[in-house]
């Protein structure tokens, strides 16, 4: 397999955690309808069980990728993920719904940790970095395209058909990597499926202060993307009454992400991880701070115009900050990598979702909660940089590859 075609997998692979949350944004009012949910805010749970299946099955993957290989557990995970979003078409209450969402994030999570610890198994340093940045650049191609495809579908039929749709995407994956991907943990990285181990591993991971301090800080960023996916609906529907262009205002937003994430490909080799993500989170949190001051001082609502310009600002900084914050925690831990992918996405899934369900409950009819939302989160993200930096950012730590 090459790298573009590696890379293209990856990006595949990650992208259908992300298409089973954009693509239904569109369809969340007429759930709610079809399914008796009188409070607008609860049609969030739709997204919020998700990740919290997402989150905790993290840490059971990374530990058996570790003793079984990547592919196996892999299948298992996409299977789950296909037979869950094939059910929902029979699903007879919210409840139902938000219990086969659970399942289905359950298997979703395979396509984070594994995906990963795979790309860690191949890459490290800089070129981890860049090839991470090049994977969440056609990875952000699926927020650009999902939600519009959900509104396509929408036109011929009803919500259900959303969840046959990505059950034939996962399979069409699971098909594409049983052909053509081989076995990427090295025999000397096998590690015993044992308690003892696994809990080692733990250790390793959350002992580490450069690891866990970069997994927190991206936590918090994380959450306010995630607050945002919770309420994205009601702003841009409710408060700025976009109707069916809402699809096409979160592509827009999605579109500077990616283009984000390509650029810091082609610098992170040169300029290195550390320089690139400080850099931008300091940025993130003067553009977020100046949103905040027009928020509150501002017309109300916003102009859609400038609120959407401040977005899409700040998400061409996340797109910097992710994948570098990603590669900066993982580094010090390819031995293991499973277990380490495992513990950070699982700290990274549930405090995030955590964050962001806190970020979109707190819908009020204005965008507020959410703009303050985002500031907050990016100066507690930078407090645990300059922790597990000791007070020091720019410092290039990693030699070029």
């Amino acid at each position: 397999m090459g790298k573009v075609e590696f890379i293209a997998m990856m990006a595949m692979l990650m992208a259908l955690n992300a298409l089973a949350i954009d693509i239904m944004l569109p369809g969340l009012q007429e759930i709610g309808a079809a399914l008796g949910v009188e409070n607008e805010n609860h049609r969030q749970y739709v997204v919020s069980a998700y990740l919290l299946g997402f989150g905790v099955a993290q840490l059971v993957y990374g530990p058996i990728s570790d003793r079984f290989g990547r592919r196996s557990p892999m299948i298992i995970g996409l299977v789950i993920y296909i037979l869950s979003s094939l059910a929902v078409v029979a699903v007879p209450s919210f409840a139902g719904l938000l219990a086969l969402r659970f399942i289905q994030g359950v298997g979703s999570a395979a396509t984070r940790v594994i995906t990963v610890s795979i790309v860690r198994d191949i890459y490290g340093g800089r070129a981890m970095a860049e090839v991470m940045s090049l994977i969440m650049m056609v990875f952000m191609v699926v927020p650009v395209i999902a939600p519009g495809t959900g509104q396509l579908i929408l036109l011929f039929g009803d919500w259900h058909l959303i969840f046959v749709f990505m059950a034939v995407a996962a399979l069409a994956v699971v098909i594409w990597m049983h052909m053509r991907l081989p076995e990427t943990l090295h025999a000397e990285d096998v590690r015993p499926f044992t308690i003892s181990s696994v809990l080692d591993g733990f250790r390793i991971v959350l002992t580490n202060r450069v690891a866990l301090c970069y997994t927190i800080s991206s936590t918090f960023i994380f959450g306010a993307l995630f607050g945002f996916i919770n309420s994205a609906q009601q702003v841009y529907v409710g408060i700025y009454q976009l109707g069916v262009w809402f699809p096409v205002a979160f592509a827009a937003v999605a579109v500077f992400m990616a283009f984000s994430s390509f650029i810091n490909s082609q610098l992170v080799g040169r300029f290195g991880m550390r320089r690139l993500s400080h850099g931008s989170l300091l940025g993130f949190i003067a553009i977020t701070f100046l949103w905040l001051m027009v928020q509150i001082f501002g017309p109300q609502p916003m102009p859609f115009p400038l609120f959407l310009a401040f977005f899409a600002l700040a998400m061409f900084q996340f797109g910097w900050i992710g994948s570098n914050f990603n590669s900066l925690a993982m580094e010090p831990l390819g031995h293991v990598a499973g277990t380490a992918s495992s513990v950070l996405g699982f700290m990274g899934t549930i405090g995030g979702g955590i964050i962001g369900a806190m970020i979109g409950q707190a819908f009020n009819g204005t965008a507020l909660p959410m703009v303050a939302g985002f500031f907050t989160v990016s100066v507690i993200g930078l407090i645990f940089v300059l922790i597990g930096e000791k007070g020091k950012l720019f410092q290039p730590h990693n030699p070029p590859v």
